[in-house]
């Protein structure tokens, strides 16, 4: 019995389901015709039914009687003539670019390439039908109950994320169901929940659950993607961490995971892949866009549009200058923020996102597009600012209201510590938020999200373990993942028996921790660093779903004593707005005073000179931060005022001895962090006029840590920001 086909309307793009059935839409320009054909739930064709309707290059059409779970898939068929870039092919069943939900995997045995594989021939069509083979769209009822949910809101400035894997992080957690490990609702389980909120955090970054696909030569290794940057769906969440299913259910695990952690105050920002998907170039399969209008969405040299330009060494670059495809990146990033209410987004490659004909552009449309908004003007916006093209690294070259990763940080932390010579200048720009590379664009140094690690590249316990990568187990021979590591194995690779490196080690994981938890600007916190996870010196570790990348929360005595001192150490920052300030020191004098905001000194005791910034050898400073400069009011309109500090840093091999200067109020200073303190490192004791500073260490002085401990009300105060 034929299915009772309406005419639907265009808009909203996607499978949208009615009172009468659902309603079918697709942009493709270059089409002739678009079929859409049911599965069931065994993945057998049910029907395959043609759009009639066509608008503004939007086939759509209501089939009668369709309901949410329905799996469904698009053919499109049209010319294929690969020298204009037209690769049509009706014999291959397509994702749809807005399905809220896909479920199955790809078999990458099957026939998914539009072309002749056996030839090698791009340009000559494979006619052989794909359908058991790849995985479904599935029609989504977004219908949920929200309750009261509420984002927290935290200030950028205020924020301290934790970059996390949700399938690495509760698979090995014995507290966390069995059934539930490695799954959204594993983040959400109360185990998961009390360990982010013991640990202080305010944001989970989450690496890409844009539903994605494992890599055809991955699996033939017996290896799998783990990271997912290899995006099937710009709306689909991955349906792998389900725990219930991935029919839709997918869909409501992750709202609850996002309920549940707004409820316990935590914001969840989404790392988002807009730049390329899984089909890669000419020689790639066909699964989505490609076959749907792949000049439309992908960009192709514009001489021989047989091929790609590829700004991402994935094959494949999107064309966010077409404006179909920059509507399809808007709408996915609107349906994340308004239909599952997540906070904020950090932009893989997002110099690729800035580029419209060639070279980047900062002021680009998808950049105007975003700013423009509203739906997007209260979330945060995160930066990767670099792709693999000429003119890629972008770092300090953002629009404002944009924040970015800052490699720079990364880079110029890691030899300093490591104890490179001429990195103190730099180093110190690092420290007080990197005002050189944003201040003078009206941008706050929240602008930078500093990091010393993250998923890509060594865990902080292998940058101090290893001076070489270790990546055999990726099957590659060791030749994949960066050689430029700026890592320090103290004397031996890998784990040692050796006591005085261990100890070493220790102390410069708490060094590396320290200084990331007390620089100005947006801390960013690699998951599992701050109870030393090792990825045993593999720094690429995008294809290892094993233990090697999984969480290990059988912790050891130096495990649990990182992990106290790393909660601690964010308990501090947290306590203290003069450690994340909301504006840039001026380096001015406070009502005429000689008193400033902010001032740097020698182991004399002085002001330290133009002349040693750039002396090479060294390798030791003090920053005096004033608390009664902050210069901003409190809800109430009273100034916000806090502690001062004195951070004494030194990252030669040799302790040296400091003459203390005077502090700003005229309060003794008192001693509040040691990383030389290996058992007791925040033992509060008075300040001599004279101290050594241990090699490699950090300590950091408060002007009236006492009393702040035992006034309750000065402490509330403290924390206004």
């Amino acid at each position: 019995m034929p299915r009772t086909l309406l005419p639907g309307k265009p808009y909203p793009l996607g499978a949208t389901p009615t009172s009468l059935g659902t309603n079918f839409a697709l942009y493709s320009e270059n089409a002739t015709a678009v079929r859409v054909c049911l599965f069931d739930d065994a993945g057998k064709q049910l029907d395959c039914v043609e759009l009639k309707e066509q608008t503004a290059f939007v086939w759509h059409g209501l089939l009668r009687g369709i309901q949410p779970g329905q799996r469904y898939g698009y053919r499109v068929d049209g010319p294929w003539e690969t020298e204009k870039g037209l690769r049509f092919n009706k014999n291959k069943l397509l994702v749809d670019p807005y399905a809220k939900a896909i479920s199955g995997e790809v078999d990458h045995k099957g026939p998914i390439m539009p072309y002749d594989v056996t030839s090698g021939d791009d340009t000559k069509r494979c006619d052989t039908d794909d359908a058991d083979f790849v995985p479904k769209s599935v029609v989504v009822d977004g219908h949920f109950d929200w309750g009261e949910d509420s984002p927290p809101e935290t200030p950028i400035s205020d924020s301290i994320i934790y970059e996390m894997h949700v399938r690495g992080f509760s698979m090995r957690n014995s507290e966390v169901p069995e059934n539930l490990r490695g799954t959204y609702a594993g983040l959400a389980h109360d185990a998961s929940i009390d360990y982010l909120k013991k640990l202080g955090v305010t944001a989970v970054e989450l690496l890409p659950v844009h539903h994605f696909i494992d890599e055809g030569h991955l699996l033939d290794k017996g290896l799998r993607d783990y990271w997912g940057y290899n995006t099937l769906g710009y709306f689909a969440p991955m349906s792998r961490y389900s725990s219930s299913g991935d029919d839709g259910q997918q869909v409501t695990e992750f709202k609850q995971m996002v309920k549940r952690l707004h409820a316990e105050g935590l914001e969840v920002i989404l790392d988002v892949v807009y730049n390329h998907t899984c089909e890669g170039n000419e020689k790639g399969p066909m699964l989505s866009l490609k076959g749907v209008d792949n000049t439309t969405y992908y960009r192709t040299v514009a001489d021989n549009p047989r091929y790609y330009v590829d700004y991402t060494g994935t094959g494949n670059t999107l064309n966010v200058y077409n404006p179909q495809t920059l509507k399809l990146l808007m709408d996915s990033l609107r349906y994340w923020v308004s239909e599952m209410h997540v906070d904020g987004f950090r932009f893989d490659l997002a110099s690729t996102l800035a580029r419209e004909l060639h070279d980047v552009n900062k002021l680009g449309a998808f950049f105007d597009t975003i700013h423009q908004d509203p739906t997007l003007a209260d979330v945060k916006l995160i930066a990767e600012p670099w792709d693999i093209g000429e003119g890629g690294y972008q770092v300090g070259n953002f629009p404002v209201l944009w924040a970015e990763w800052n490699g720079k940080y990364r880079d110029t932390v890691r030899r300093f510590w490591k104890g490179d010579s001429g990195q103190l200048s730099d180093f110190a720009y690092r420290l007080t938020g990197s005002s050189d590379l944003y201040k003078s664009d009206g941008r706050k140094p929240s602008a930078s999200v500093n990091f010393i690690t993250a998923h890509d590249g060594f865990t902080l316990c292998d940058l101090v373990s290893y001076n070489e990568k270790h990546n055999e187990a990726n099957g590659d021979n060791n030749t994949d993942g960066s050689d430029n590591n700026d890592s320090w194995n103290m004397g031996a690779e890998g784990p040692t028996d050796d006591e005085n490196i261990n100890l070493l080690r220790e102390r410069q994981t708490r060094n590396f921790l320290a200084t990331l938890m007390l620089s100005q600007g947006v801390p960013m916190l690699l998951g599992g660093d701050e109870f030393a996870r090792s990825q045993q010196g593999n720094n690429n570790c995008y294809c290892q779903d094993d233990d090697l990348t999984w969480y290990d929360w059988k912790l050891d005595e130096p495990r649990k004593r990182l992990l106290e001192f790393t909660a601690k150490l964010i308990q501090l920052r947290k306590d203290h707005p003069n450690l994340h300030r909301r504006r840039f020191f001026q380096d001015r004098t406070i009502r005429g005073s000689v008193v400033r905001d902010i001032a740097w000194y020698g182991t004399d005791g002085n002001e330290i000179s133009d002349e040693a910034w750039s002396e090479q050898w060294n390798k030791s400073i003090g920053l005096m931060l004033n608390g009664k400069t902050l210069g901003v009011m409190d809800d109430e309109g009273n100034p916000v005022v806090d502690d001062s500090f004195l951070i004494l840093v030194n990252a030669a091999d040799q302790g040296v001895e400091y003459v203390m200067p005077e502090p700003p109020d005229g309060n003794p200073w008192r001693q509040v962090l040691d990383t030389e303190n290996i058992e007791n490192p925040f033992c509060d004791t008075p300040a001599d006029s004279k101290v050594i500073l241990g090699g490699r260490s950090i300590r950091v002085y408060s002007d009236c840590a006492e009393e702040l401990a035992k006034s309750p009300a000065r402490k509330k105060l403290a924390r206004t920001l």
